[in-house]
């Protein structure tokens, strides 16, 4: 327990003070309010501010906290005057397809086909100009070529504007207000994804906060007490959370979030910005898959929408009184963040890594790893054992064209199953990119209409992508996940001849993947290619470790097809990443925890990496307590 002096930074109504005493009269301010962990500055001239961008960045780095800046609403006209104004601003060329307005922000959303037609250095004119004809804020992105998620999303948001602004306040004003006391210390509860696979959940605590981080579900275990975090270890009221903070959209990190409303939960979510629509298809297709024996409704997962708050990469958010949050890449699927955590004044820093991918991928860059200053790292070991150790990619992309080669010149089926989000959209990119070169014997690719829904999430947000896929999509005519000879099916009934099938899940447990088993399984011209990590219980475990029969939703399927098992397409890291990335982090550890991998996973990346760095290496169980400092 350590006790420190008084925190220094601005808090309350100091924060107040000084943005009246150093703004200039020009920004024509006219109120100030909470945006949950922003500061929002009304002004009635909204160009000054946005034009002098120094002033704010100079009040940024006075005040230690984000700033925002909106327009006065009695500036904002309405949104079908809005709307057709910012068209006949915008040039033709670039395509305006639709435009989502956000009263409780005061922004806009301008979806277009060719976004990349108003150069990068007009872009930020563009944005004030049409700030001061509209009074709307708006924002310019690539027009994906299915909107529906993100459609439905907005229709949330536009239902509830008056829940919203009051929920914006009520979380600044837990933020922002003084600390309560002096004693410094953190400590970790694990909830789930502690020595197993599923359910992740973490509660940090300090004498000032309770954050949980990521909560999941188990789907592949068959004991209920086991597929849920434990929150009934916990000892408090769900409403004294002051914040969720999410790694990524996958289900066994975000599939218990809406029961959490369902039970009162009222607080913030914090995730990247294409955690929240991944999220909400996810859980949707949840809904739909376990239809009665869902754990919530649709209106919990409504909820989730309302009170997330979606951050960008690399900005430094404060999310409690004592503790600022960051998120950077992880490099596993879209939007999957490394959580950095900054406790206290400068008393610990926590790093929770989620599902971590230290190396690149078609789709994503490398996972972050300079970060200022880390003590503590959360770091998963799904392929922690030693001899998982993935082959180079180039060996992989051998050995998936031969296999399909193979399958296809004899007449028969290949089925992938795959996560609907992350896997799916990197093996589209590799199958095609071969397939293009004449490497792949062109054939029809039959891809699950989740898997098109999620990966047109991908071009509305390409700088969360690599770089040349970021550039491909945003810069070029190119559709890389919407390419010709992508056929986008729902649960389809397959025809004769030669097909390569792309559908979730992607162990089998359900899902429309079964389905297309169950079709392909008694013809051992077929094949079944697992490229995915299988759980422990999972069918898809079942079946790699040489099992033949399976029972999916109590009806027994035979597996008379080929099966094979090709490496080195996981979004997760191999042994090798897994140490290599904790050799690259910049900061000097004190501690490492490791989580998420079977018991042998967690205990063998555990004692690898205390006996290479020599720094004392956890592997906790679930229900454990961890004190930091």
């Amino acid at each position: 327990m350590q006790r420190k002096q008084p925190d220094q930074e601005f808090a309350g109504h100091n924060i107040m003070a000084a943005i009246l005493q150093n703004l200039p009269s020009e920004a024509e301010l006219t109120k100030i309010e909470y945006e949950g962990p922003r500061i929002a500055l009304y002004s009635k001239n909204p160009g000054y501010l946005l034009k002098n961008a120094q002033v704010v960045s100079n009040m940024v780095n006075s005040i230690k906290k984000r700033i925002v800046i909106r327009i006065d609403e009695s500036l904002r006209i309405p949104e079908h005057e809005a709307f057709e104004l910012i068209k006949k601003t915008l040039p033709t060329e670039i395509g305006v397809a639709n435009i989502f307005f956000d009263p409780a922000l005061g922004e806009a959303v301008i979806f277009a086909e060719r976004p990349s037609l108003i150069s990068k250095p007009n872009v930020d004119l563009v944005n004030v100009e049409l700030a001061e004809k509209t009074g709307w804020k708006v924002e310019i992105r690539k027009a994906p070529h299915t909107i529906s998620t993100i459609e439905e999303i907005n229709k949330i948001l536009q239902e509830t504007v008056t829940q919203r602004v009051h929920f914006y306040k009520e979380v600044g004003e837990k933020i922002f207000r003084v600390r309560l006391d002096e004693i410094v210390e953190a400590s970790l509860i694990t909830l789930g994804g502690f020595a197993e696979v599923g359910r992740s959940a973490i509660i940090l605590s300090t004498h000032e906060s309770k954050i949980l981080l990521d909560c999941g579900i188990n789907i592949s275990s068959k004991e209920s007490i086991r597929s849920f975090p434990r929150f009934d270890i916990t000892g408090f009221d769900l409403n004294e959370l002051d914040a969720i903070v999410l790694s990524h959209a996958h289900l066994d990190h975000t599939g218990f979030l809406p029961s959490l409303f369902k039970f009162g939960f009222a607080g913030p979510v914090y995730c990247s910005e294409p955690t929240l629509p991944l999220m909400y298809l996810l859980q949707w297709e949840y809904l739909k898959n376990m239809g009665s024996a869902a754990l919530y409704s649709v209106r919990d997962i409504e909820q989730v929408v309302v009170h997330t708050i979606p951050l960008s990469f690399g900005i430094v958010t404060d999310i409690s009184p004592d503790v600022k949050l960051m998120l950077s890449n992880a490099g596993h699927i879209i939007g999957s963040a490394l959580i950095h955590l900054h406790i206290g004044n400068g008393d610990h820093n926590l790093l929770y890594t989620g599902d971590l991918k230290f190396g690149k991928t078609y789709s994503l860059d490398n996972a972050i790893w300079n970060f200022p200053r880390v003590e503590t790292i959360i770091i998963e070991s799904t392929y922690g054992d030693k001899q998982d150790i993935f082959p180079q990619r180039e060996e992989s992309n051998k050995c998936l064209i031969d296999s399909i080669n193979d399958t296809i010149s004899g007449g028969g089926k290949i089925l992938l199953p795959v996560p609907s989000v992350g896997l799916a959209q990197e093996l589209m990119l590799v199958i095609h990119m071969h397939m293009k070169a004449g490497k792949i014997d062109k054939t029809k690719m039959l891809i699950e209409k989740i898997i098109s829904e999620a990966s047109s999430i991908h071009e509305v947000f390409p700088e969360y992508l690599s770089r040349e896929l970021n550039h491909r999509v945003l810069d070029t005519e190119e559709a890389p996940f919407h390419e010709e000879e992508f056929n986008f099916v729902e649960s389809a009934r397959l025809d004769n001849g030669p097909a390569i099938i792309l559908s979730p899940s992607s162990m089998l447990i359900g899902g429309p993947s079964v389905g297309y088993l169950r079709q392909i399984s008694e013809d051992p011209r077929n094949k079944l290619i697992l490229t995915s990590y299988q759980a422990a219980g999972s069918p898809g475990r079942y079946i790699q470790e040489g099992g033949r029969e399976i029972f999916v939703c109590g009806q027994a399927i035979t597996i008379n097809c080929q099966v094979q098992k090709v490496e080195g397409f996981s979004s997760h890291s191999d042994y090798n990443q897994s140490v290599a990335y904790i050799n690259r982090l910049k900061p000097k550890l004190r501690r490492i925890l490791v989580n998420h991998g079977e018991r042998a996973s967690v205990q063998n990346l555990a004692s690898s990496l205390n006996k290479m760095f020599k720094i004392p290496t956890q592997h906790p169980m679930v229900q454990e307590a961890i004190k930091l400092m």
